[in-house]
């Protein structure tokens, strides 16, 4: 998988661009089907798929008061995202600066001028741009004067339930982690860096950034 971590890396569009873009925390099963999508769709066209996300996550810069929890971090979203089969991620850095870009200007220079976007495949709710004034509707709209198709992908449900990053990040928060491994379709896991203690006792903690 190619991994793009600046949009200024990328020097010409790619080929026959099918682009699904957003956070993907903890790449659980509902993104691993829309990645599914992404590349069936690109292989139908003789495509390249392309997974656009953010560093750090968006929340974490708009709110960066308030303590987020993510699911996975950078590096692990990054393992997972390419064992899907997916050509190429781009990265793209998150800042208030970025934050402000107006959604129409996101498709039109970003997806579509620059990586060169010939379908995007996203979830019914999905929402983008500055103060999430993007959306579905705006993109069909746009779809028709820029040239690029627009796949609406449905909602995954396990047991009842839509799969979502906010519901396995509480069932997580909660210690209900055996649910939350049923959404993520994979074992849960905490990666960080081991460091010593104050050599009080044998106990174990975990410090979450």
């Amino acid at each position: 998988m190619q991994i793009i971590k600046d949009l200024r890396e990328i020097s010409s569009p790619l080929k026959n661009a099918v682009v699904t873009t957003g956070n993907f925390d903890g790449v659980h099963i509902g993104h691993q089907a829309l990645f599914r999508q992404v590349i069936e769709k690109a292989e139908s066209i003789e495509g390249t798929s392309v997974v656009v996300t953010f560093v750090p996550h968006p929340i974490r810069v708009i709110n960066s008061d308030k303590h987020f929890p993510i699911i996975t971090r950078y590096e692990q979203k990054v393992e997972l995202i390419g064992e899907t089969g997916v050509d190429t991620l781009i990265s793209i850095p998150f800042t208030r600066e970025f934050a402000a870009t107006p959604a129409r200007t996101f498709v039109k220079d970003i997806l579509c001028g620059l990586i060169g976007m010939k379908v995007i495949v996203v979830g019914q709710d999905y929402s983008f741009g500055r103060k999430r004034e993007g959306n579905v509707s705006l993109l069909k709209e746009m779809a028709v004067t820029h040239g690029f198709e627009v796949i609406i992908s449905g909602w995954i449900e396990l047991e009842g339930h839509r799969i979502s990053s906010t519901v396995i990040r509480n069932l997580v928060t909660e210690g209900r982690v055996d649910e939350a491994e049923k959404l993520l379709g994979r074992h849960y896991q905490v990666r960080g860096e081991v460091i010593r203690g104050r050599d009080r006792g044998k106990v174990v903690g975990i410090s979450h950034r």
